[in-house]
C-alpha cells in the first residue's frame, strides 16, 4: 500500500469516527470524498436507454442518504472497509431501480443479456481486446470483439462484475473480495478463470489479446 493510500485510509478513519459521533461536517466530507467514484460506478452500469430515465447522481445521492442513516451501525460493526460498504449500498440502490424499470411491460432491458453491465460491456470489450495499429486488421479486430462479447454473455454475472470492477473501476482484488463478500483467494480465482474463458473464446492466434 503506497503512502497516498495510507494517508487516504487514515483520513477516512478520522472522518468516520467524527461523523459517527455526530459531526455533520465530517459526515459531509466523508461521503463527498467518494461521490465521484461512485457516480462513475453507477454510470458504467447504465445503458443508453436507462440513462434517459435514471441519473447516476440521483442513485448515488440515495445511497449516501442511506449511508448517513446507517453510519453509526457501520462504525460499530465494521463489516468491511468503508468504500466497499458504500459500493454495496450504491449497487443495491441501482439494483432496486433496475428491477422497477424492468418490471415495466416490454422494457428493452429484458432483451439484453449484458444489460446489467450497461454500456460498460462495450468498454470492457475494448479494454480486453488488443488494439491493432494496421487498418487492414479491422475485420479481424471486430471478429475478436464479437467473440469476447459473446464470451462475456456466457459468464456468470458475478464473474462479469469482477472484470468490470477490476478493469473499468480499477479496484484492487481485496476491495472486490470485500464488495462481493468472498475471500481474496476466491476473488483471484474467479478473476483469472473469467479472463481464461475470454482467452479461450478467441482464435488461437489471438489468445494473447486479453490483458
Amino acid at each position: 500500500m503506497d503512502s497516498k493510500t495510507l494517508d487516504d485510509a487514515a483520513e477516512t478513519e478520522r472522518l468516520l469516527k467524527e461523523a459517527a459521533a455526530g459531526d455533520r461536517d465530517a459526515l459531509g466530507c466523508l461521503l463527498e470524498r467518494h461521490r465521484a467514484r461512485l457516480t462513475r460506478m453507477v454510470a458504467l452500469r447504465l445503458d443508453s436507454r436507462a440513462r434517459g430515465r435514471v441519473d447516476a447522481s440521483d442513485v448515488v445521492q440515495a445511497a449516501m442518504i442511506e449511508a448517513a442513516r446507517r453510519l453509526a451501525d457501520y462504525e460499530r460493526d465494521r463489516p468491511m472497509p468503508f468504500y466497499p460498504w458504500l459500493h454495496r449500498l450504491t449497487a443495491d440502490r441501482l439494483a432496486d431501480l433496475r428491477r422497477k424499470l424492468q418490471a415495466k411491460k416490454g422494457d428493452p432491458a429484458r432483451e439484453q443479456p449484458l444489460a446489467d453491465l450497461g454500456d460498460s460491456a462495450g468498454m470492457l470489450v475494448d479494454r480486453l481486446v488488443a488494439t491493432d495499429t494496421t487498418p487492414g486488421q479491422a475485420l479481424a479486430r471486430e471478429e475478436r470483439r464479437r467473440c469476447v462479447r459473446e464470451a462475456l454473455a456466457r459468464l456468470a454475472e458475478t464473474d462479469r462484475e469482477i472484470l468490470v470492477m477490476r478493469h473499468l473501476e480499477d479496484l484492487r482484488i481485496v476491495e472486490i473480495a470485500d464488495i462481493l463478500e468472498i475471500t481474496v483467494s476466491c476473488a483471484k480465482m474467479r478473476y483469472f478463470r473469467a479472463v481464461q474463458k475470454l482467452k479461450e473464446a478467441l482464435p488461437a492466434e489471438d489468445s494473447g489479446g486479453t490483458r
